[in-house]
């Protein structure tokens, strides 16, 4: 199957929702272009609403939506859904418990270009510390699409963080996603790889490197950050005895963080943590950026091994 991004595949499961739920509206900040919200707005003219470069009021006015009953899709770039508006998030939306979806692409390093002010690395740590929030990550594009139409069906806030390119498309479309559960995607014996978004693929070719070397790693797929499954990374920390976390996202605060809590409480087993390490990105190319910040699958096996090695 073509790579697709998921940014591509949430414009394309937004037209899809809109046909069949007439109380979905769609909401944007003026980059509906680039978020592929605009996919939506060719069908459904009547049903979106460009609010302009105000990224508050693009929160509020969701929230506005959700109180009539309307299941509002709200969406800009991550840094400025979650950064500008982190607020108005938390209090008209999060803390009332309102059926709001925000979708915000162009997260993480692979925004590329545009730099360490638009690469948006936070985004998770902040919307998993916000009480009523769903956080979900899809690995590619059919997750996306199954992801928007779940939270679409799901009655509270949801954060879907979505990625500028296009990655691999994993699954295939007899894949069935569900809000809080992670998915074993390869069994093993001798450590956990723990991802989520685009370094699920990453995660799954280091486990077929590493098989090359008689080591046998097990892959999660997270793509709920929020409810986490800890019973899965619990089975899973068990039986392999070595964890590793795989995310696009600061290593404070995110997947990593989150897998730490539970395993520290349940099943403490050595665990070490793929991602950017507490700094912001850079201009670059996305393939550029994460070889320089260690977002690689040669990094995925560096730590697995070295894990292994403390068990």
């Amino acid at each position: 199957m073509a790579n697709i991004a998921t940014r591509d595949a949430y414009g394309q499961a937004l037209a899809e929702l809109g046909a069949i739920n007439d109380k979905v509206v769609v909401l944007d900040a003026d980059l509906s272009k680039s978020t592929k919200t605009n996919d939506f707005k060719k069908l459904f003219p009547e049903r979106f609403f460009n609010i302009g470069i105000a990224e508050q009021n693009l929160m509020g006015t969701a929230a506005g939506f959700a109180a009539t009953g309307k299941i509002p899709f709200a969406s800009s770039f991550a840094v400025f859904a979650v950064g500008r508006a982190y607020d108005q998030i938390r209090n008209s939306i999060a803390y009332p418990r309102l059926n709001v979806k925000i979708a915000a692409t162009h997260a993480g390093l692979t925004v590329g270009e545009d730099g360490g002010s638009h690469q948006m690395l936070e985004d998770i740590a902040l919307m998993r510390a916000v009480p009523n929030m769903t956080v979900i990550v899809p690995a590619d594009g059919v997750e996306t699409r199954q992801a928007v139409l779940a939270a679409a069906a799901y009655d509270g806030p949801v954060y879907i963080r979505l990625g500028r390119p296009k990655v691999p498309v994993l699954f295939g479309e007899d894949y069935e996603f569900e809000i809080g559960k992670g998915v074993v995607l390869r069994d093993g014996s001798d450590v956990t790889l723990v991802a989520t978004g685009i370094m699920v693929s990453k995660a799954v070719e280091a486990a077929e490197a590493l098989a090359t070397e008689g080591v046998t790693a097990a892959v999660v797929n997270i793509s709920t950050i929020k409810p986490l499954d800890d019973a899965v990374l619990v089975a899973m920390a068990q039986k392999t005895g070595a964890v590793v976390t795989c995310e696009e996202h600061n290593i404070y605060g995110g997947l990593g963080s989150a897998v730490a809590e539970v395993l520290v409480e349940n099943c403490p087993v050595p665990m070490a943590r793929v991602g950017v390490e507490d700094s912001f990105g850079e201009s670059g190319l996305p393939d550029q950026l994460l070889e320089k910040y260690g977002l690689t699958v040669e990094n995925i096996i560096k730590k697995a091994k070295a894990v292994i090695a403390r068990k």
